[in-house]
């Protein structure tokens, strides 16, 4: 085991370790042996730390969105242009991302299958997000950083659509450092909005 899984408590590796087998397989075609199986454990002694597979995409899911909303919290007390702000938010959601790409791509693939109420809550928190996004594109375009002619909810569903494919392809052992990557995709965005 990893010196980083080593100092995590046993109910954090077990996240950690289902979040790659979510990301692996799927969160429907995994189970909780497989997981045992993954972690070197009988499959009963998984339930003295967690109570349910679901208990543990929740928890992946939930502590994810908490991670994305302290990040655009940080940007929108800033007393920047609305082009800085959406710049910033963009860095900040690529780093969240690059912190645990594991996470993240079970975050953004495998919510679908939480129950209710829990379903019901991360749709609400992700709209939410994605509405302060629009609210700073809105701001832009009254102040005149951004043009006014494009259709707020196209920008903001092309930026996530950017933004949230990357668990799928970045390679954090790659050439680009994740604060690099966030600049670079941010100017992309954010000039595309920009009034010449």
């Amino acid at each position: 085991m990893s010196e980083a899984m080593t100092n995590l408590s046993r109910k954090e590796q077990v996240i950690r370790k289902a979040a790659e087998l979510f990301r692996q397989k799927g969160y429907a075609a995994s189970s909780m042996r497989d997981l045992a199986q993954m972690l070197g454990i009988e499959a009963a002694s998984l339930y003295s730390h967690i109570k349910s597979k679901e208990e543990i995409l929740r928890t992946l899911c939930f502590d994810m969105a908490a991670e994305f909303r302290a990040s655009l919290d940080e940007v929108e007390q800033q007393d920047v242009t609305a082009s800085e702000k959406l710049r910033r938010g963009i860095i900040g959601h690529i780093q969240v991302m690059a912190r645990d790409l594991t996470a993240s791509a079970v975050f953004m693939n495998e919510h679908r299958h939480l129950s209710q109420p829990y379903l019901r809550d991360f749709l609400l928190l992700r709209i939410n997000y994605i509405n302060r996004f629009k609210r700073i594109i809105e701001a832009g375009m009254k102040s005149g950083e951004f043009k006014d002619t494009i259709d707020k909810k196209l920008a903001v569903m092309t930026l996530f659509s950017s933004l949230n494919w990357m668990p799928m392809w970045y390679d954090p052992v790659g050439t680009i450092e994740p604060i690099e990557l966030g600049r670079q995709l941010a100017d992309m965005l954010v000039n595309g909005l920009k009034k010449n």
